[in-house]
Parts: structure tokens; C-alpha cells; sequence
């Protein structure tokens, strides 16, 4: 098991950038598969990004393509989220979650472990 602790969310304009953070404890980071996901208020949690234990090889949905950016440092224990352009209804809760090793996978019940979350709000 992962411990992951989000972090880096807030209240933005639109158009304007956010980063958001996730802190791994447990396990070794590296052999994991890990993602973001996002759930805005009664609706599903939705994928949002996803990156290898290497964080060479990375898949966005379609809604965050090209303006948003994952990546992760393995010797930091840490996984980003870069999010560009933002817009109202990226307006969500963010979690980050962990998979050991496998395939990417947009799919929720995939991964083990999740984050508590962190609250974006972008104002229109």
C-alpha cells in the first residue's frame, strides 16, 4: 500500500494555471502506475491523466488534453498536475490515486491506493 497526500488547489480565474502535488510514502514510487482523477459536485469521479512507473509514457482525456501536464519525480516521491487554461467546470475536487505496476488505465477501480483529495475552484 501507497499513502498519497494531494496538494496545491485553491481558487483561480479562468484562463489562469494551477499546480497540483501528490506525496507518496510506503512502497517504492517508482513501481508504480499513477493518476489523477476529479469529481465535481454530484457527479462521477472522472480520469483526468494517467502516467507510467517511468513517467515516459502518458494518456489525458480528451476534456484536459493540451492543457494540462502530467509528470512525476521519482526521487521526490511526487506526482504532478499541471493545469493550464482553466476553465469553470474543471471546477473539482482532484484526487490522485496509485497502481502498482500494469498498464496505464483510465478506469477508477484500477487503482489501489487514493488521495483525500484537494478542492480547485475556477471563477468564471
Amino acid at each position: 500500500q501507497v499513502q498519497l497526500v494531494e496538494s496545491g488547489g485553491g481558487l483561480v480565474q479562468a484562463g489562469g494555471s494551477l499546480r497540483l502535488s501528490c506525496a507518496a510514502s510506503g512502497r517504492p514510487f517508482s513501481n508504480y502506475v499513477m493518476g489523477w482523477f476529479r469529481q465535481a459536485p454530484g457527479k462521477e469521479r472522472d480520469f483526468v491523466a494517467t502516467i507510467t512507473p517511468s513517467g515516459r509514457s502518458t494518456y489525458y482525456a480528451d476534456s484536459v488534453k493540451g492543457r494540462f501536464t502530467i509528470s512525476k519525480d521519482n526521487a521526490k516521491n511526487t506526482m504532478y498536475l499541471q493545469m493550464n487554461s482553466l476553465k469553470p467546470e474543471d471546477t473539482a475536487v482532484y484526487y490522485c490515486a496509485a497502481r502498482l505496476g500494469g498498464y496505464l488505465s483510465t478506469i477508477r477501480s484500477a487503482y489501489e491506493d487514493w488521495g483525500q483529495g484537494t478542492q480547485v475552484t475556477v471563477s468564471s
